[in-house]
């Protein structure tokens, strides 16, 4: 009699796990995010990311503001949710990041140089996990997303480069036993605001440099990509508590955009569309036909508007030096690029030949010129507009002479 007793509480007991199991995978299934889907959940979770995140981080993570969705465009579903940040946070995490630039201003620059190597190694890491995020909440295909993480780090090497190369002149001096010499000090707080396009190499090519210089980064990222700028941050973090650094080095806040239907002016300016120009209905998510449009006068408002959108409006011009002004005409100045078989014109473009325009090696300063801004990023001695120069001068004689010949008797 005993046997049959415990083989039912077996059943039982065996019943029960499986109900349990049937009403975890139930609740698991009603969710509505990504996150929770067993496709996505493990290089998710692997960054660090759960079903809510808090959007601010200073050292530690809180936030006070309104919770959004994150949505990937290419299926419109939610990713996970984010609570973004205050005003008052804002606030606090300015603060933060001032107490941390006191500190990591007198850091020497290789010590600092090897912790922008470390950040470097945990991109590396974490390169695939990091580029599904970036491809699936902004929409870009794998191998770009990937890329972008590819970009970061190699940014992080060229950095740890340069924290032992900061070169400042020795300059004459027209006083006896004198010397002038340039010295070069970081500028405080670098704030970092990056678009939803380029949603961690645009950060990671600022705070590389910037870290590597002496100064501290504060990183508002896209409304539209929080998620990219909260696993980036988590990751380094990890770096910064291994190595006992303060959180206000790199701080984040999430925040929270002005759509125009570009089509339609296009019609109204009286442009032919010759290709494309249709939504793809027939599926889920934000996808668009490419669009070349001609007929469209060279200084149309529309063709003047940035618009991040597969169109190409299309003109035909009589001379070389006509297309290089309606080429300038524009406010914005990011790159341009021409194709030409005639060696008299190749040196009279500034950008790019027998090249597109998309794509930038981290070796070459860039950067853009009137509205799309000034200065530049990444390489070269692009290093320079994180950080101040003076000249300080030393008397190693025993006089007091001035400069100019100049004599207070």
């Amino acid at each position: 009699m005993i046997v049959p007793v415990l083989f039912r509480n077996l059943i039982k007991a065996k019943r029960y796990n499986i109900d349990l199991i049937c009403r975890r995978m139930a609740s698991n299934e009603s969710s509505k995010y990504l996150i929770s889907n067993s496709i996505y959940k493990s290089f998710l979770t692997d960054l660090g990311l759960e079903e809510e995140n808090l959007g601010v981080f200073d050292g530690k993570w809180f936030a006070n503001g309104q919770v959004i969705d994150s949505i990937s465009p290419s299926t419109n579903e939610p990713i996970a949710r984010v609570r973004q940040g205050s005003l008052e946070d804002y606030n606090r995490i300015v603060e933060s990041s001032q107490k941390a630039f006191q500190y990591w201003s007198n850091v020497p620059a290789p010590k600092r140089g090897d912790i922008v190597r470390q950040i470097g190694d945990e991109l590396r890491k974490n390169l695939q996990s990091l580029g599904k995020l970036i491809s699936m909440e902004m929409g870009k295909i794998l191998p770009e997303g990937v890329g972008e993480v590819q970009e970061f780090f190699d940014i992080c090497d060229y950095a740890v480069g340069l924290s032992r190369m900061y070169d400042g002149k020795v300059l004459p001096s027209e006083r006896p036993g004198h010397v002038l010499m340039e010295q070069w000090n970081p500028l405080g707080i670098i704030g970092i605001i990056t678009a939803f396009n380029f949603p961690c190499a645009v950060f990671g090519w600022n705070q590389a440099i910037a870290l590597a210089c002496g100064n501290v980064t504060l990183w508002k990222g896209a409304p539209t990509t929080p998620l990219t700028s909260i696993a980036t941050t988590k990751i380094v973090e990890r770096v910064l508590r291994r190595n006992s650094l303060p959180g206000g080095l790199s701080s984040l806040i999430c925040g929270g955009s002005d759509i125009g239907s570009s089509i339609k002016q296009v019609k109204q300016n009286g442009g032919k569309i010759i290709y494309g120009g249709q939504i793809y209905k027939q599926r889920k998510g934000n996808f668009v036909q490419p669009t070349i449009v001609t007929q469209l006068k060279h200084d149309s408002s529309i063709v003047h508007q940035e618009t991040f959108a597969p169109i190409l409006y299309v003109f035909k011009c009589k001379t070389f030096e006509e297309a290089v002004q309606w080429n300038n005409e524009v406010d914005q100045g990011l790159s341009s690029s021409i194709f030409t078989n005639n060696p008299e014109y190749l040196f009279k473009w500034i950008v790019n030949v027998n090249i597109p325009t998309s794509g930038a090696e981290i070796g070459g300063a860039f950067g853009g010129e009137k509205h799309t801004g000034g200065g530049r990023e990444s390489g070269s001695d692009a290093w320079k507009q994180y950080m101040r120069r003076s000249t300080c001068t030393i008397n190693y004689s025993k006089e007091l002479p001035l400069a100019q010949g100049i004599q207070f008797t």
